[in-house]
């Protein structure tokens, strides 16, 4: 072996050790600081936050405990456009992962030709050649390793994005999907009070007839009735379009989806509320954010190695002959290995910029992270004090709707007995029929808020899911 040989063999090992050597410049990933309040603010004293592995987790629709809807869920997961796309986007971003690895590795490539050459009345010559070059750039300064940091982090955001498109999806089902099931309660309620006010116009018609009533009565009597029918048939534009959203939601043509009319509406489950340090954990818009954090720090290191030569490594080796026949053989055989330093000497500040603008971008992020953090504990406290306002509400909606029922019942007998006009009996029913309305549709609002508590404290999200994402 040459002296040169030796000479660029060692060159070789010197660089490739130093490069795995961990030297890497800019600055280390360290998670940034979060606003965290030690318990929520809406959490009633008598109810301490459970621990958070009784909260929603996986199908976390499953608390409500509706076949339909576990259902519909499956076919969210299975056909809707917009989950596939942030799908297709996770996978982009990984595809990029494996790019930016690819820069750790030398460029091996191959070369074949053949020509023949004269020069003036000389003789023909051939030429065969083959070889194998390779490109190696050193990574000295972690230039190469700092990008695969950033790429492996942005793929675990793209990751936490999908999660966020996934829970969003879910959500918007169950809430179109209890808001359906509202509307046929809502239909059936009508359906009652339009038979309750058809057996009032027939009492009222057969009082009139023997001389009891005056016609007016009859008339306020077809009033209330007929009003009561162009509800029940306006209420079906709401159940037509609720259906549409759900059909969309689950990847089919509005055309091709119905869902039948069912009367019961699902009980509202207990949700235990994790502590607010692990909603941090728990929030896949949370975990996105503080992967670009990381990812935009590795970021740093990108710019900051640009300070510093690139060291790259070029050989070939392989075959080259005159003869064909002899083409692929020992005495033919050619080498090269050779090492090269650049740096700019003058950019102009362009590198500077090029830094201060990674640091600016970190510092962007890292402010966004912190914002989205704040406002995730803002819906968490929203939905929490919405349900317990709700609750309260519920109870006194409770004892005014069986009021309204009792008023009913005694202005009808009262009618009966003379006592009292007809147009007493349209205010009580009114008021009747306004209570029952108002007591479906807060069963309603309690089911959608509890739907929103549960996106807005993660559902079935764990940060650690982010660790097949490398």
């Amino acid at each position: 072996m040459g002296p040169r040989r030796v000479f660029g063999t060692r060159l070789l090992v010197v660089l490739a050790a130093f490069a795995l050597s961990g030297c890497m410049v800019g600055p280390d990933y360290v998670k940034p600081a979060a606003p965290a309040p030690a318990a929520y603010k809406e959490m009633p004293p008598a109810k301490p936050a459970a621990p958070s592995d009784l909260a929603p987790r996986g199908r976390w629709w499953s608390i409500y405990s509706d076949a339909d809807l576990d259902a519909l869920m499956d076919q969210v997961a299975a056909a809707n456009q917009s989950l596939r796309a942030a799908e297709a986007n996770y996978r982009q971003a990984q595809a990029f992962v494996q790019a930016s690895r690819a820069g750790l590795y030398p460029t091996v490539g191959v070369n074949l030709s053949a020509t023949r050459a004269r020069q003036g009345s000389g003789a023909t010559t051939s030429l065969y050649n083959l070889g194998v070059p390779v490109d190696w750039e050193i990574d000295l300064w972690g230039k190469i390793r700092r990008a695969v940091e950033a790429s492996e982090d942005s793929a675990q955001a793209s990751a936490a994005d999908l999660a966020a498109t996934r829970l969003s999806l879910q959500a918007q089902l169950a809430q179109a999907y209890f808001a359906l099931r509202v509307t046929d309660r809502g239909k059936r309620l009508l359906d009652n009070t339009v038979a309750a006010y058809q057996r009032s116009l027939e009492l009222t018609q057969n009082r009139y007839n023997v001389g009891v009533v005056a016609r007016a009565d009859v008339v306020q009597a077809e009033t209330q009735l007929q009003s009561a029918q162009v509800q029940a048939v306006d209420i079906g534009v709401a159940r037509a379009q609720l259906e549409h959203a759900i059909a969309v939601l689950t990847g089919k043509p509005p055309a091709d989806f119905s869902l039948l009319p069912v009367d019961a509406i699902p009980e509202l489950p207990a949700i235990p509320a994790a502590v607010p340090s692990e909603l941090l954990e728990r929030r896949p818009d949370i975990a996105a954010a503080e992967r670009r954090v990381a990812a935009a720090n590795a970021q740093i290191g990108v710019a900051t190695a640009a300070f510093y030569p690139s060291v790259s490594l070029t050989g070939a080796f392989g075959f080259a002959g005159s003869s064909f026949s002899s083409w692929i053989s020992l005495p033919n055989r050619v080498w090269s290995l050779g090492a090269a330093l650049a740096t700019p000497l003058f950019d102009a500040g362009l590198r500077k910029a090029q830094r201060d603008e990674a640091i600016a971008a970190y510092d962007a992020t890292v402010a966004n992270y912190r914002q989205i953090v704040l406002t995730g504990f803002q819906e968490v406290e929203d939905n929490l004090a919405t349900l317990r306002i709700l609750e309260e509400e519920a109870v006194v909606q409770d004892a005014a709707l069986q009021s309204a029922r009792k008023s009913v019942e005694l202005g009808m007998n009262q009618y009966r007995a003379g006592l009292i006009n007809y147009i007493n009996v349209v205010a009580l029913q009114a008021i009747a029929f306004a209570a029952e309305r108002n007591t479906v549709d807060l069963e309603g609002r309690r089911l959608a808020a509890s739907v929103a508590l549960i996106k807005a404290l993660g559902g079935g999200f764990g940060a650690t899911d982010l660790s097949a994402s490398r």
